[in-house]
C-alpha cells in the first residue's frame, strides 16, 4: 500500500502500477483506460509518493507479471545489478536530483544505462519538469553506426520519408531527390510501402539500393515492411540494410504486432549475416508510440507512458541504429492536444536516451487532434536543444500516404541553422562534395537538378510510368 495525506484527504495507492498511473500528468488515453487520476490534487499526491518510493522497488515489484510476459523476463533476467549499484540506494525522488547534479555527466550515464529498467526511468520521468527532461537527455550520448555515424554531439540527423499513395517509384524518387537536394536522409531512407506485400517490397528495396549505390550516398535504406516480409526478402537476396518493425511494451501488444522476441532475434541475425553496414553493425529500426498497448487491450492496467517506455528494452536487447517514438501519429484518443503530444516526446527522448538508445521523434499529429503546426515547432525545437538523435523529413510536412502531419526538409535546416547542428560527418561531406551544402553547412541554391541525379531521375520516372 502506498499512502499520504494531503490536508484532511488521504489518499491510497494499492500497487505500484496504480501508482504510476495516478503519478502521470495528463493524457487522454490514461482517461479512457480509466487509470488517471482523478483530478490534479490526486495526481501531485501520487507524484509526492512516487517520489520517495526506493529504485530497487521496482526489481521486487513487476507491473506486469513475470510469468505472462515475456518483456517483464526481458528486463528483470537482463538488468545489470553491477551497473546499477551506483545509485541503487537512492529513491525516485533521490533519482532525479542525482540525474540534474554535475555528478551525472556523460560517461557516468552512458555506464549507468544497462543497470537501468524502463519502470525506473518512467517513473523519475512522471516527477520531472519539461526543462529537467531536456538537461538530462542533453547529456546523454548515444552513438550507432552502420554506413555513417549517427549520434555525435551537435549533430542531427534526418530520415528522408519519401512515401507515395501507390508506391509509384517515380513519385517516390522525386521526394527522394527533393529531400536530398535539402541534405535529409542520413539517418535513414526509409519508405512505408502502401501495401505490405513482398513484391512492393522487393521493388523499393532495390530501388533504394540502385540509388544509394549509383552514387555512393553514405546512408542505409529501410522499407518498414513487417518483420516477416523483410526476412522474405532478405531470402530471396533483397538488398536489406536496417530490418524493420513497431514494437510495444508488453507480450500481449507484441502478439497484436504478429511478433515475439525470438521473432526479432531470427531477423536481427539475419541482418547481421548479410553485412552490409561498412562501418558498424547496427542493423535495426524500430518504431513506437504511446496509446499502442492500449490500442490492443494490451496495457495491464498500465498508463500508456510506462508501456512505452517498456517497449525500449525490447529495442535495446538489439542494438538498433535508429528508435523512433512517432509521438502524435496514433491520434487525441492518445494524446489529445499539442500540450500531451509536446510532453509525450520529451518523455520518450529522456527515457529512451536514459536508457542508452538512439532516439528519435516524429514529431507529428493527426488532422483531427487538438494540435498544429505551431505545437510541432515547440516540441521539435525542444528536442533538437535536448540532443535529439534524428528527425522526420517529410515533403512539405505533409505525408500523402499516411495522411498525417509530420516535420519537412526545411524544418531540418531551420534546425540546423538556429542551433548550429549538423548531419552525419560522412553524410556532410558526401553533401559538400557533391555541392549540395558549402564547407558552412548551408544549403547552396540550386538553379536546376544536378547532373549527379539527372540520370537516376529520368530512368526511375520511366520505369514508375511502365508501372
Amino acid at each position: 500500500m502506498y499512502k499520504t495525506r494531503i490536508s484532511h484527504l488521504t489518499y491510497d495507492f494499492k500497487t505500484l502500477r496504480n501508482l504510476m498511473a495516478k503519478a502521470t500528468p495528463a493524457r487522454s488515453g490514461d482517461y479512457l483506460a480509466g487509470v488517471a487520476a482523478a483530478d490534479n490534487l490526486e495526481r501531485v499526491a501520487a507524484q509526492w509518493v512516487l517520489a520517495d518510493v526506493p529504485l530497487k522497488q521496482f526489481l521486487n515489484e513487476a507491473l506486469v507479471p513475470y510469468e505472462q510476459d515475456e518483456v517483464t523476463r526481458l528486463i528483470i533476467d537482463g538488468h545489470d545489478n553491477e551497473a546499477f549499484a551506483v545509485i541503487s540506494h537512492l529513491t525516485v525522488g533521490d533519482f532525479r536530483n542525482w540525474l540534474l547534479s554535475v555528478h551525472a555527466t556523460t560517461a557516468v550515464l552512458t555506464a549507468l544505462a544497462p543497470g537501468l529498467t524502463p519502470e525506473m526511468v518512467a517513473a523519475v520521468s512522471k516527477i520531472m519538469r519539461i526543462q529537467d527532461l531536456i538537461l538530462v537527455a542533453k547529456k546523454c550520448r548515444v552513438i550507432t553506426r552502420f554506413r555513417n555515424t549517427i549520434g555525435l554531439e551537435n549533430r542531427l540527423s534526418t530520415r528522408l520519408q519519401p512515401n507515395h499513395p501507390t508506391d509509384n517509384p517515380a513519385g517516390v524518387a522525386a521526394s527522394l531527390v527533393d529531400g536530398l537536394l535539402y541534405g535529409c536522409g542520413d539517418a535513414v531512407i526509409g519508405i512505408n510501402p502502401a501495401s505490405d506485400n513482398l513484391e512492393a517490397t522487393l521493388r523499393l528495396l532495390h530501388m533504394l539500393d540502385e540509388v544509394i549505390e549509383a552514387y555512393q550516398i553514405p546512408t542505409q535504406s529501410c522499407v518498414l515492411a513487417h518483420v516477416t516480409t523483410t526476412l522474405k526478402a532478405i531470402a530471396q537476396g533483397a538488398p536489406v540494410d536496417l530490418v524493420f518493425q513497431s514494437i510495444a511494451g508488453t507480450q500481449k501488444a507484441n502478439d497484436s504486432f504478429g511478433i515475439n522476441l525470438n521473432l526479432l532475434n531470427e531477423a536481427h541475425l539475419a541482418a547481421l549475416e548479410l553485412g552490409r553496414g561498412t562501418l558498424g553493425d547496427n542493423c535495426m529500426y524500430f518504431e513506437t508510440g504511446q496509446g499502442s498497448a492500449l490500442s490492443a487491450n494490451a496495457h495491464h492496467g498500465l498508463d500508456q507512458q510506462t508501456c512505452e517506455v517498456r517497449a525500449y528494452a525490447v529495442a535495446r536487447q538489439f542494438k538498433p541504429l535508429l528508435v523512433n517514438t512517432v509521438v502524435g501519429f496514433i491520434g487525441p484518443e492518445y494524446l489529445y492536444d499539442g500540450k500531451q503530444i509536446i510532453r509525450a516526446g520529451l518523455e520518450d527522448h529522456f527515457c529512451g536516451k536514459l536508457l542508452g538508445l538512439p532516439m528519435g521523434c516524429d514529431v507529428c499529429y493527426t488532422n483531427h487532434a487538438e494540435a498544429d503546426q505551431d505545437d510541432m515547432d515547440m516540441l521539435l525545437t525542444q528536442l533538437a536543444v535536448a540532443g535529439g538523435t534524428f528527425i522526420m523529413g517529410v515533403p512539405g510536412a505533409d505525408d500523402v500516404m499516411l495522411n498525417y502531419q509530420s516535420t519537412s526538409f526545411h524544418d531540418a535546416l531551420y534546425l540546423r541553422q538556429v542551433l548550429g547542428l549538423r548531419p552525419a560527418p560522412e553524410f556532410e561531406h558526401w553533401l559538400q562534395k557533391h555541392q549540395i551544402f558549402n564547407a558552412e553547412n548551408q544549403l547552396l541554391p540550386q538553379r536546376e537538378i544536378p547532373a549527379l541525379f539527372k540520370a537516376s531521375l529520368k530512368k526511375l520516372t520511366e520505369h514508375g510510368n511502365e508501372s
